[in-house]
């Protein structure tokens, strides 16, 4: 029955498609953020230095807001508004450059014209569980599926990188060839380069919270689990957290924005859920982060600072999600399975300094604070592609 609607889905779309295509292209730029942050930066930087109008389709869970400029129009894209849906498909059409930052199923039906350059910037600057054609999860999806999502994977002109470990996953896992690859760095990590704005970000959060003036911060960020949109008890015990580190810190809970949290917090000073503020100011005033499969430890790794991997489902994780390299291997700090190993490794600053320096040169290689600029320059300047 899924295959059925999406089959509908993408027939219907592509007439709308096909029909609007008949229209000329526009000096224009039509991005689809579901995550939206490499979008933003990107947006910036071709409204600085291109006449490019701006199209912005905003897909769930997208939480960014977008401002309203004069040459920037923002739109739900969601087929339950069919007149935005509409507008949107229009645009789709009729744009000179596409930008996607994730897996979208109507690209396997949009045959954009010749002129038009479709760029996937992606949501993560690395990556440790399986996607795309490795997803594991496609065994049990119908040959259609897998037809789609090469026709997806083909679509695009350029795959945007950080690193020459991610040009080999997404070679892998999209199907690409390496004349796609572009290797400008990822756009949102310009953020950790620019210190006026670090500073910004972190008196900002010293407003809300002024106890982080006093105590360090435990930041503990854990990836989004299938069929996890209601939390109402962690597997991280605030209990004993509290228990062993009450003097010396504050716990801040930064959980997926689509999950709805509702567990028993006996410490609300300490254990402080922070799920919807902006993750990249986060990181930039925790002392210690407590991550498992996050691609959130990438951007942390360019602060140089302490991880702790909490990975206490991970032989079930791996099972269903997959990981592109032994866990163990892969992440740059210590993995722990349970709350006393965990405690431990925090009390004794047991973490693997060096192995974070490593970590952070070989997967942010590329991103050095000019990622948006680089990437505009290619895609709109004609600059040869690094």
């Amino acid at each position: 029955m899924r295959e059925i609607a999406v089959a509908i889905y993408l027939f219907t779309f592509r007439l709308f498609f096909n029909l609007f295509k008949r229209f000329p292209l526009q000096q224009k730029t039509t991005f689809v953020a579901s995550f939206g942050r490499n979008i933003l930066y990107t947006m910036r930087e071709v409204e600085k230095t291109t006449d490019h109008r701006i199209v912005i389709l905003k897909v769930h869970p997208c939480n960014i807001t977008f401002k309203k400029r004069p040459r920037r129009r923002i739109i739900s894209f969601k087929v339950g508004n069919f007149i935005d849906w509409m507008e949107s498909i229009y645009h789709l059409a009729t744009s000179e450059k596409v930008i996607v930052d994730n897996y979208f199923g109507f690209l396997a039906v949009t045959d954009f014209k010749e002129n038009v350059t479709c760029v996937q910037l992606w949501h993560a600057a690395g990556a440790i569980k399986q996607f795309g054609l490795r997803d594991l999860s496609i065994e049990n999806r119908p040959p259609s599926a897998f037809r789609r999502f090469k026709a997806v994977y083909s679509r695009f002109d350029y795959v945007v990188i950080g690193s020459d470990k991610m040009a080999a996953i997404f070679k892998e896992g999209f199907g690409i060839k390496e004349k796609q690859l572009l290797r400008t760095g990822i756009p949102r990590t310009d953020f950790f380069f620019d210190h006026e704005n670090l500073e910004k970000a972190a008196q900002s959060l010293r407003r809300y919270f002024p106890i982080i003036d006093e105590k360090k911060v435990i930041l503990y960020a854990p990836t989004y689990r299938d069929q996890e949109l209601h939390v109402q008890e962690l597997k991280m015990d605030i209990e004993k957290m509290y228990k062993y580190f009450h003097d010396d810190y504050v716990l801040f809970l930064s959980l997926h924005p689509a999950v709805k949290v509702d567990i028993e917090n006996n410490h609300p000073d300490f254990a402080i859920d922070v799920t919807t503020y902006n993750i990249n100011h986060l990181l930039v005033i925790a002392d210690v982060l407590i991550s498992d499969y996050s691609s959130i430890i990438f951007e942390y790794s360019l602060f140089n600072k302490p991880m702790v991997f909490f990975a206490y489902d991970i032989d079930e994780y791996a099972e269903e999600r997959g990981f592109w390299e032994v866990y163990e291997e892969l992440v740059p700090g210590p993995v722990v399975c349970n709350m006393d190993d965990l405690v431990e490794v925090i009390k004794n600053e047991a973490y693997d300094m060096s192995g974070v320096r490593e970590f952070s040169e070989e997967w942010n290689r590329y991103s050095k604070g000019r990622s948006s600029e680089q990437l505009v320059r290619v895609v709109y300047g004609g600059d040869e592609p690094g």
